[in-house]
């Protein structure tokens, strides 16, 4: 069953917690916008975390989603697997992350998938990655830091 098709009566986000959510729920807070699959940078000095347009290789440019999901974190070490508890640490998470705005208590938007009711309503928000990355195996690693970007809030 699509969560996408849920009737308002049905609105579990906001009703439950992230830790009191079935697995299909808590997949179905994913907005699809792909933005933590984003090659950061983080100063050594600063710990100040830059984002780049470079993504994982494993992310499908068009439609923003994971071609081996099942199995991210094994092929790819640093691609953290979400819990209430990193929602709620991480200050890298996007501002517009439904798993950190629900760890925060504040609301999903308007131009979410499961408000919207169309999957399609992140890409056309211009929230998504479409259209502004590249994968990882087109750039030098060298020059990562060339590619930092400020189109991510």
């Amino acid at each position: 069953m699509l969560l996408w098709s849920l009737p308002v009566s049905e609105r579990f986000w906001e009703t439950k917690t992230l830790e009191e959510m079935t697995r299909e729920e808590w997949e179905s807070l994913c907005d699809g916008c792909a933005r933590c699959c984003i090659i950061k940078l983080q100063d050594e000095d600063s710990d100040e975390v830059f984002y780049t347009n470079v993504v994982c290789d494993l992310l499908h440019l068009l439609d923003c989603k994971c071609t081996n999901y099942q199995n991210r974190s094994t092929l790819v070490p640093t691609c953290l697997v979400l819990n209430p508890q990193l929602c709620r640490d991480l200050d890298w998470i996007p501002e517009t992350c439904a798993y950190r705005l629900l760890a925060l208590g504040q609301p999903l938007p308007d131009w979410h998938p499961l408000v919207s009711g169309d999957p399609e309503s992140v890409h056309k928000a211009g929230i998504s990655v479409r259209g502004k990355v590249v994968h990882e195996k087109t750039v030098d690693p060298d020059k990562l830091e060339d590619h930092i970007g400020y189109w991510v809030g």
